[in-house]
This record gives structure tokens, C-alpha cells and sequence, in this order.
């Protein structure tokens, strides 16, 4: 379904420090952005990719400084929304869930369970300001497709679909956990930052998808190593320029402009009378629904 309307595409990638390696990528600019929900995890990048603009941001910092829990979610969201993007890539390591999937395998998911213990900030709305989106579906169609069929050209073993379990960490998994999420929520991939990721990308109204790339078997297994840190990184390391090439590819399909229902999800969010939402708050949330009040 799409809105009313349609706005100029700009894509945006949050995920780890490839882009920086990436061949065929001309950095532009790096910017320093403020926002009023604190400093993002890092510099924003702007880089050309073709003849597209693609923002870029580390979730963790560069070096990967930042637990899951300790990311600024809520910043990193408002700095993409105050370059304009539109069409937010998300780019993660994950546990694998399913027999069928094997590690350096990539799943782009289509729903979300949530096993955050609700210590991050989850929402723009609130002190004064009540609102409500909707997330029965989390990810965008219009960028899912886009990303499997890059994903393939490029030569990836792809699963379209599944479920992505968001767990707190930092710790991985008990096996109780585990057998738990694969027979209860029947998940085909468990990972920590798609929350309150997914959730602020649909408040500011972006189309969002996941590449999640599997990295081990989580310890459900049990003819297979327990997950570590050395297999995990070791899986990465052999994943990276595919997924690279992906992210490159993913921007040579995205269409020029879009009339995406999720770029208009708050247009009825908002509870709270006008008159009642004051100047600060006002200010606070202008970049993300100023459209609506002024």
C-alpha cells in the first residue's frame, strides 16, 4: 500500500565500519550532528555510491565502542531523519536459529519478538507529547525486496522471511533461552540492536529493513560449538565483503522517489491536543513531525 504522495528516495546504513573499506564508494563529508536526543555513536558519513547520496552511520562507534544496550538509538535514528533519508538499511551479525540456515548465511526477516528488558529508549514521544504507530509489520516491503534481490545478485545464500528474537544481552544465550525462542516464538535469528532500532525508524516514518547476517549457531545446538566471540568474529571477517557489496548494490536498485505508506506512519500518531504539546516539546520533535504542526 502507499501514501498519497511521493518524496525523493534517500538511503541511509546503519551497521558496522565496512563502508570505509568499501571499493567504489567516494566519501564526501563526515558530519559532526547534535540532536535533542544526544550525540549519535558516531559521525554521520556522506558518501556517493553511483550517482546516490547513501548516509552511513556505525552503530557501535568506530572500533565497535558501544554495547548493544549503550547505543544511542533514538540519536542515530533523528540524525539519518535530519539528512533526509528515507529508506534506512540495517546491517547485523546474528545467531542462527534454524537447522536449514547455515553461518555466513544472510536472512532478511519480516517480523520482530522483543526480549529487551526495557532499559533503552524505545520512543520519541513522551514528556508531553502521546503518540502511537503502528508495527504490526516492522520491516518495509518496498526496501525488503530490493535488499533480497541484491543480496542474491551479488551471490549470497538469502532466506526471505523469518523471525528476528531481539535479546538484551551483552551475554549470548542459556540453552533454555534458546530452545525457548526456537519451539515458543519459532525464530530463525536472534540478535540484539533490531529494538528500539525498528520501532524509531517507524516513529520517524522510514522505510526499514534488516540484512541480518548469521554468524553462528546459537547454543540450541548442541552438535555444534557454543557461540564465542572468536567464531563470531571469525564469521564476520568472511562475511564482510559480501555484505559490502550488498549494501552497494541494494543503492543501484532503490527506485528515485516513493510513495511508501511507512513514510507517513505518525501522520495520526499523535494524541496529545496541538494545543496542549508545548513550544519545547514542539522543538524537541520538529525534525520528525514539524510537517504535521506547522
Amino acid at each position: 500500500m502507499s501514501a498519497a504522495g511521493s518524496t525523493p528516495v534517500r538511503f541511509g546504513v546503519i551497521g558496522g565500519s565496512g563502508v570505509y573499506q568499501m571499493s567504489d564508494v567516494e566519501v564526501v563529508a563526515e558530519h559532526e550532528i547534535d540532536t535533542p536526543f544526544g550525540a549519535p555513536s558516531d559521525l554521520l558519513v556522506e558518501a556517493r555510491v553511483g550517482n546516490r547520496t547513501v548516509f552511513f552511520l556505525p552503530r557501535h562507534g568506530r572500533g565497535h565502542r558501544l554495547l548493544p544496550a549503550e547505543v544511542p538509538y533514538r540519536a542515530n535514528i533523528h540524525a539519518m531523519k535530519s539528512a533526509g533519508v528515507t529508506h534506512l538499511l540495517a546491517v547485523s551479525a546474528v545467531g542462527i536459529m534454524k537447522e536449514h540456515i547455515r553461518p555466513g548465511e544472510m536472512v532478511v526477516p519480516t517480523q520482530i519478538f522483543d526480549r529487551t528488558k526495557d532499559i533503552r529508549a524505545s520512543t520519541f514521544f513522551g514528556d508531553g507529547v502521546a503518540g502511537h504507530v503502528s508495527l504490526a509489520d516492522p520491516f518495509c516491503e518496498e526496501l525488503r525486496q530490493p535488499l533480497i534481490a541484491a543480496a542474491r545478485a551479488c551471490g549470497a545464500t538469502v532466506h526471505d522471511g523469518g523471525t528476528y528474537v531481539c535479546m538484551e544481552g551483552p551475554q549470548f544465550s542459556t540453552r533454555a533461552e534458546s530452545h525457548f525462542y526456537r519451539s515458543a516464538v519459532d525464530a530463525s535469528v536472534i540478535g540484539m540492536t533490531a529494538i528500539p532500532e525498528a520501532k524509531l525508524a517507524r516513529e520517524a516514518e522510514m522505510c526499514y529493513a534488516l540484512l541480518a547476517m548469521g554468524t553462528d549457531y546459537d547454543c540450541w545446538n548442541e552438535t555444534a560449538a557454543d557461540v564465542s566471540v572468536e567464531a563470531v568474529l571469525a564469521t564476520l571477517r568472511a562475511n564482510a565483503e559480501m555484505g559490502n557489496q550488498v549494501v552497494l548494490a541494494v543503492a543501484g536498485l532503490l527506485p528515485e522517489t516513493s510513495a511508501c505508506d511507512c513514510l507517513s506512519a505518525a501522520r495520526f500518531a499523535t494524541i496529545t491536543a496541538p494545543e496542549a504539546i508545548s513550544p519545547q516539546a514542539k522543538a524537541r520533535l520538529r525534525v520528525l513531525y514539524g510537517k504535521y504542526w506547522d
